[in-house]
């Protein structure tokens, strides 16, 4: 599969930005594009699906929930022009997966070693609450990209993504409760890692400080084998992001 990786997942990401098939998402994604926010009015806005990023090579994978409506949404990048991806790629840069500390738009020469960022949701959904149908709709496209990337550690961000992790690799039974530095072996010997989510709620609030995640992604990096066997971080249980 390590020949044929790159064309599958070019494949796949024009599948993923070709879409179409829920009418809500797309009325709202391209209404945002249209009408953008002050800030940004002389940009052209993406307004379509966002596609999954990385390094084809990755042996971590970071799942979201969905772009932000005037961040991916607008650059076409995942956590890419928002406050949520200052403070992811900042912290893949202090860990060691990210060439630099910023992700403001496509073109802006980020590179990532050994990580690959998706999400469940690849449209902007209204209030950043997708229905149950919208995401069993593009649930495809996350376990294809989840068979295409040779990971063996996703770091969920937030509730929303442990339990896509779990729906796409096959879980069965009892779920394990996501928590902040949560750990739970799903199959074929792969880890999941959970994260409280990069959103402004958690970051403003002091609930996700930059230590704790640093050490969600430097524990992915050990298990991944990309550093030396590190103490997991603590873990905060809670249900949601």
């Amino acid at each position: 599969m390590s020949t044929d990786r790159v064309p599958h997942l070019e494949s796949l990401a024009r599948a993923v930005t070709s879409c179409r098939a829920c009418p809500r998402l797309v009325a709202w994604r391209e209404q945002v594009a249209r009408e953008k926010r002050a800030a940004f009015r002389d940009e052209e806005y993406w307004g379509r699906p966002v596609p999954g990023f990385g390094d084809p090579q990755a042996r971590v994978v970071i799942v979201g929930l969905a772009p932000a409506a005037h961040g991916a949404n607008r650059t076409g990048r995942m956590f890419t022009g928002d406050r949520s991806g200052d403070w992811l790629y900042a912290s893949l840069f202090r860990t060691g997966f990210a060439n630099q500390p910023t992700s403001v738009s496509a073109d802006d020469g980020l590179e990532l070693t050994g990580a690959w960022i998706t999400a469940p949701v690849r449209c902007a959904p209204p209030q950043n609450r997708p229905t149950v149908e919208e995401r069993d709709r593009c649930a495809p496209f996350l376990a294809e990209e989840l068979d295409l990337v040779p990971w063996r550690v996703a770091v969920a961000l937030g509730g929303y993504g442990w339990d896509a992790v779990l729906r796409a690799t096959g879980w069965e039974g009892r779920k394990p409760v996501f928590g902040h530095g949560a750990e739970a072996p799903l199959p074929g010997g792969a880890v999941l890692l959970g994260s409280y989510h990069v959103s402004q709620q958690n970051t403003f609030t002091g609930r996700l400080t930059e230590e704790m995640l640093d050490a969600v992604f430097a524990r992915a990096a050990a298990l991944a084998g990309r550093g030396r066997p590190d103490t997991a971080p603590a873990v905060h249980e809670h249900r949601r992001t």
